[in-house]
C-alpha cells in the first residue's frame, strides 16, 4: 500500500497558516464577567479586563472571543501561565449551559496532545445539557477556511474522522484521526479531533444551521518543536449523509 513519506509530511505551523481567513470576526468583552460550574471539573470565574486579557480564577491571560450566534460565544484562552494548554469555553446568555475544553501538550505519546470535557452551567440553566452526540457519524462536509485551505471530513464514528485535504499546502494529505463530537445547541456541534502523525489537536463550533459556519482554535507543536495556539474557521459545505442499516458503528 502507498503511504506518504515522513520528509512530505507538513508541519502544523505550515497548514495552519492563513487557516483564520474566513474565521467570524473576534468580539470584544471587556468588562464582562462570567462564572462557569463545570460537572466534575472546576470552576471558572472569568473577569475580561481588555479586548485581549481575560483574569482566569485571578491570573491573567490572553484570549479571544466570537460570537458564534448572537446568544453564544466561543471564547478560547490561549494559556500562558502554564506552557502548552490551552481552554475553551463555549456558552449560552439564553440557557446559561456551558461546555469547556482543555488541551494539553503530553511530553510523549499517540495522540501528543490531549483534551478533557466538561459540562457546565453560567447560572440557572434550560434546555438540554450538552454531551456526547453521535449526530454526525456518517456525515459528508467541505469546510473551506481560506482561498488557499479547502477540506472534507466524514465523521466515521463516535470516535474518529477521516480527513483529506483537496486544496493547500496538504494537498494529497488524508488520515483518520480520534475525535470527539458533543452537541451543544440545535444544530451546534462542538468538534475536536487529536492527530496522529502530528502533535495537533483542535477545537471546533460547527453550527450546521442556516449560518454553515464552523469557529475553532488548534494548539500543536510547530516544526523545531515550539508549543503554538492558532485560530481558525470558515464556510461548511454538506455533501451528504449515509445511515447504517443495521449494525451500527461504536
Amino acid at each position: 500500500m502507498w503511504r506518504m513519506a515522513e520528509e512530505d509530511w507538513r508541519t502544523y505551523d505550515e497548514f495552519a497558516a492563513g487557516i483564520d481567513t474566513y474565521r467570524l470576526p473576534g468580539e470584544d468583552l471587556t468588562g464582562r464577567e462570567l462564572t462557569v460550574t463545570l460537572t466534575g471539573g472546576p470552576r471558572l470565574e472569568l473577569s475580561f479586563t481588555d479586548a485581549e486579557h481575560v483574569l482566569l480564577n485571578g491570573v491573567s491571560e490572553p484570549y479571544d472571543a466570537v460570537a458564534v450566534r448572537p446568544e453564544v460565544h466561543f471564547v478560547n484562552l490561549p494559556l500562558t501561565s502554564v506552557q502548552g494548554e490551552s481552554l475553551t469555553v463555549v456558552h449560552s446568555t439564553a440557557t446559561h449551559r456551558a461546555l469547556a475544553v482543555r488541551s494539553v501538550i503530553q511530553p510523549a505519546g499517540t495522540p501528543q496532545v490531549a483534551q478533557q470535557f466538561w459540562a457546565g452551567t453560567t447560572g440557572r440553566a434550560t434546555g438540554e445539557v450538552p454531551g456526547p452526540s453521535r449526530d454526525l457519524i456518517g456525515t459528508r462536509n467541505l469546510y473551506r477556511y481560506s482561498p488557499q485551505h479547502l477540506y472534507e471530513h466524514v465523521y466515521v464514528s463516535s470516535q474518529r474522522y477521516a480527513w483529506q485535504c483537496l486544496e493547500g499546502v496538504q494537498r494529497g494529505h488524508g488520515d483518520m484521526d480520534l475525535s470527539t463530537v458533543w452537541k451543544f445547541a440545535d444544530d451546534l456541534y462542538l468538534f475536536c479531533f487529536r492527530e496522529f502523525r502530528i502533535a495537533v489537536a483542535s477545537v471546533w463550533l460547527h453550527d450546521l444551521g442556516r449560518a454553515k459556519r464552523t469557529t475553532g482554535v488548534f494548539l500543536g507543536l510547530t516544526g523545531d518543536g515550539r508549543s503554538e495556539h492558532s485560530r481558525a474557521g470558515g464556510h461548511i459545505q454538506p455533501l451528504g449523509a449515509v445511515s447504517y442499516p443495521d449494525t451500527q458503528p461504536v
